[in-house]
């Protein structure tokens, strides 16, 4: 009687892992990939490709609504270097003690009703301060 070998089993469970460990990969970076772009980028692009996106701008002195009762802003989210472009931003949450007109702002969400408005599941602001630069003496 053969004796049987135990190497088919040893190829299909490292088969079966090495799949795992490549569906993890693939799964992680799916998920935590987005856009980040600036304004005038996201407007440049098709919304239907932009998904989830994570977008760059100041707010605009303009549009911006506090919900009455709860928390969340409506906003215009304006280009740095380019005022004249912007989309108008839904936020539903807390709102930061920094947000103002001209603050600089992250948020991440998605654009919807394909007429340039974006809803953010998050909301960022820049603290200024913290990125100067220091004057130096040489």
């Amino acid at each position: 009687m053969a004796k049987k070998s135990g190497k088919g089993v040893y190829i299909a469970a490292l088969i079966l892992f090495l799949g795992g460990l490549g569906w993890l990969i693939y799964s992680g970076l799916s998920q935590d990939s987005v856009y980040f772009l600036n304004v005038s980028e996201a407007l440049a692009m098709d919304e239907s490709h932009l998904g989830q996106s994570r977008l760059f701008g100041k707010v605009g002195p303009q549009n911006i609504e506090r919900t009455n009762g709860g928390l969340g802003v409506t906003f215009d989210l304006t280009d740095q270097k380019n005022p004249s472009q912007s989309i108008h931003v839904e936020y539903r949450g807390a709102v930061p003690d920094t947000f103002k007109v001209a603050a600089e702002v992250i948020v991440e969400g998605a654009f919807v009703n394909g007429n340039k408005a974006f809803k953010a599941n998050s909301l960022i602001t820049k603290c200024p301060s913290k990125y100067q630069k220091k004057n130096r003496k040489v």
